[in-house]
């Protein structure tokens, strides 16, 4: 399956990080990076019914071209309302084997302040309703991390509706699956100077698809997340922290998302965020439809690519329950061209990053 890296143009080789040496893998110098696959979609059935996903279409003008695209939830323009959609964590334990010897990489691991990495995601600002998010010196809301981005991206519009929301649902935590790659699309490695697996993106989203299918609790309508424990994802060599995409039938897609845990401080994909960098680009571009007319195939409101150069990969600590998160910022409309008037304080992103970001800009 062919795919779309979201960040074609920033897949950021990190300074001063040496070669990856993996067990079973020829030495490649890691790249830190997230990936959106292609979807593939195919014509409804007879008779068939589903329940499409909530979403709005919207669009701005940039240097007289009009961009069109389509978000998640309702119209802030038009309404005042909040979207909840069901979500479902998948864990997914990975076991490489490697001759006689198996090493498995499992998200019920127990972390140091005592939960699983599950339980910790599931915990998580993410999911959490709690945390004021004041941004620029303006308070967008107590509320979940994505909704406080998606409101300050439209600030402009949304500031006097306290009720215009996009909500994750509590999340339905399903069975953990186990997966076995082959050999060939397998191995473990130190990319950053700890032991992960790295698996390869078109095996594992093949099994992913089947996952989805079996289960009859997923629908269009719902967002399941596959979470993975010290696992990078490889195409052609390592590191992906996270992607999204679709498939599915045309009239009713069911999009999709999948995340590495890593518990190693400082390593990219730290705890969640790649969690936040996938569910913000999910919510501004959830059925992977949105071009933009950028001059570079990831311009498709990958709202957290150009964060991926920074050294700490645009990530900001939020302490929650007594752990300190990493959250990735992410960018804001105005930086693919629309009017920076829409955004809070007419930042470009949500941090107010004073840093010059240019990937996959048009407005920035």
């Amino acid at each position: 399956m062919r795919y779309l890296c979201c960040s074609l143009s920033a897949v950021f080789l990190l300074a001063g990080v040496a070669a990856a040496q993996n067990d079973d893998a020829q030495i490649v110098p890691p790249k830190a990076r997230y990936a959106v696959l292609t979807p593939k979609l195919k014509a409804a059935a007879v008779g068939q019914t589903a329940t499409p996903l909530t979403t709005w279409n919207g669009k701005f003008t940039y240097q007289g071209v009009t961009y069109n695209y389509n978000m998640v939830g309702t119209d802030p323009y038009k309404t005042n309302t909040t979207t909840t959609i069901p979500v479902f964590i998948i864990p997914i334990q990975i076991v490489i084997t490697k001759g006689t010897s198996t090493t498995t990489f499992d998200p019920s691991h127990v972390l140091p302040n005592g939960n699983t990495v599950i339980a910790n995601t599931t915990g998580s600002p993410i999911f959490d309703a709690t945390t004021t998010y004041i941004q620029g010196g303006v308070n967008v809301g107590t509320t979940q991390y994505i909704d406080a981005f998606q409101r300050a991206n439209f600030w402009a519009v949304v500031k006097g509706k306290p009720n215009y929301h996009l909500m994750l649902g509590t999340p339905t935590v399903l069975p953990t699956v186990t997966l076995s790659p082959p050999a060939t699309k397998g191995v473990t490695g130190t990319p950053f100077g700890h032991k992960t697996a790295e698996v390869d993106i078109n095996w594992i989203d093949a099994q992913f698809q089947t996952i989805i299918t079996q289960n009859t609790q997923i629908t269009p309508g719902s967002l399941p997340i596959f979470l993975a424990y010290d696992t990078y994802l490889t195409e052609g060599g390592c590191c992906i922290g996270g992607y999204h995409t679709a498939y599915g039938n045309a009239a009713a897609p069911q999009a999709y998302a999948e995340f590495t845990y890593i518990d190693f401080v400082g390593d990219f994909s730290q705890d969640v965020s790649a969690l936040s960098h996938e569910v913000a680009e999910w919510a501004d571009d959830p059925l992977v439809v949105n071009t933009n007319g950028n001059p570079v195939q990831c311009g498709i409101l990958e709202v957290g690519d150009p964060e991926e150069g920074f050294t700490n990969y645009g990530g900001f600590p939020y302490a929650l329950n007594g752990f300190s998160y990493n959250l990735q910022d992410e960018v804001f409309l105005p930086y693919f061209g629309a009017l920076k008037t829409i955004s809070v304080n007419s930042s470009l992103t949500f941090q107010q990053n004073p840093f010059h970001l240019t990937v996959c800009s048009n407005g920035g």
